[in-house]
């Protein structure tokens, strides 16, 4: 169990009152300890990894932890639960599914409320993290996000309130799975994504706008002088933007590659329906790349690893096909 920080490692400083706010202060063993439950029938080897905020991790610490992970796998781990804050899990969980390339399960988990509450959600998720991880039934699924007793594949997965238990939902098809008295039940099982190697030096930058109404595409024209090596834009509905953009767009695809998804967070984006200017026809035609349905901040995760690679226009297009 590999902890990176988060909500569920917050707490107080000690003799601080409360008036300062809760920040990462517990480490993974510290975590299990707090957990009900846990009554040894699975060996846990507890890895204070990070202790941070979610959103100051960086690509260069999910790969880092993906080689850990691989190394525990070859070590003979029969599975992985990572503990971190729940603002990027979206987008940390997806990254590890792309990168390892392994049946055992690799789940990832977190909590809405810190240890200060009268009611956290830390320990019962960790729990089930656990129970997930040690399951067979649970191999061969890609990377897991477990919360709520609910069961996400991490391509689909995304954080959707502020602050519910239940904040987690999977949008487009619906958890795979969920807990029961502590028995893992899968449901679904989706085909698995192809693997990204590990990029072998940093993680290439990557922009992601959203469209707005009235949005005059200035931004579009502002990002692409700042040197970014791929844009990811959030389109209205199945993959629409304001006439008046286009020309930004186009311009811009002919000099990074340009990924279209939609602003709405759960669907498939359109390659075939509309034919006005702006529409998903009228951009794919102009050289944009459909996201399939991946939302925006998962393609950029995609993106990064996939230029981090080398990959030219073609073979980004083609990973994306894949989706």
């Amino acid at each position: 169990m590999f902890s990176l920080g988060g909500t569920i490692a917050s707490t107080e400083k000690p003799g601080g009152g409360g008036g300062g706010g809760v920040a990462p202060r517990l480490g993974a063993k510290e975590l299990l300890e707090g957990v009900p439950g846990l009554d040894g029938s699975v060996g846990l080897e507890a890895v204070a990894f990070r202790r941070c905020p979610s959103g100051d991790l960086a690509f260069e610490d999910l790969i880092a932890l993906a080689a850990e992970i691989k190394a525990r796998f070859e070590a003979g781990a029969a599975g992985v639960v990572v503990v971190q804050g729940t603002d990027t899990i979206e987008e940390t969980s997806f990254v590890l599914d792309l990168l390892i390339d392994a049946p055992n399960p690799v789940v990832v988990t977190g909590a809405m409320r810190n240890p200060t509450l009268a009611s956290p959600d830390g320990p019962a998720n960790l729990l089930a993290a656990v129970q997930v991880a040690a399951s067979p039934e649970a191999r061969g699924l890609g990377c897991l996000v477990v919360l709520n007793d609910e069961v996400h594949a991490a391509r689909f997965v995304s954080k959707t309130h502020t602050t519910s238990p239940a904040a987690f939902r999977s949008m487009t098809a619906g958890p795979v799975g969920w807990l029961v008295e502590g028995r893992l039940r899968i449901a679904l099982r989706p085909a698995p994504l192809p693997a990204v190697p590990v990029p072998a030096g940093p993680v290439a930058p990557v922009a992601l706008l959203t469209m707005c109404l009235g949005d005059d595409g200035r931004l579009i024209e502002r990002v692409g002088a700042l040197g970014y090596a791929g844009v990811v834009v959030e389109a209205f509905g199945g993959g629409h933007v304001p006439a008046r953009t286009v020309a930004a767009l186009e311009r811009l695809a002919a000099t990074v590659p340009v990924v279209l998804a939609s602003r709405t967070g759960a669907g498939d984006m359109l390659q075939a329906t509309y034919g006005f200017p702006g529409s998903e026809r009228d951009l794919i035609a102009r050289g944009l790349i459909p996201a399939g349905f991946l939302d925006g901040p998962k393609a950029r995760v995609l993106l990064s690893l996939l230029l981090g690679n080398g990959a030219g226009p073609e073979q980004v297009r083609t990973a994306f096909a894949k989706v």
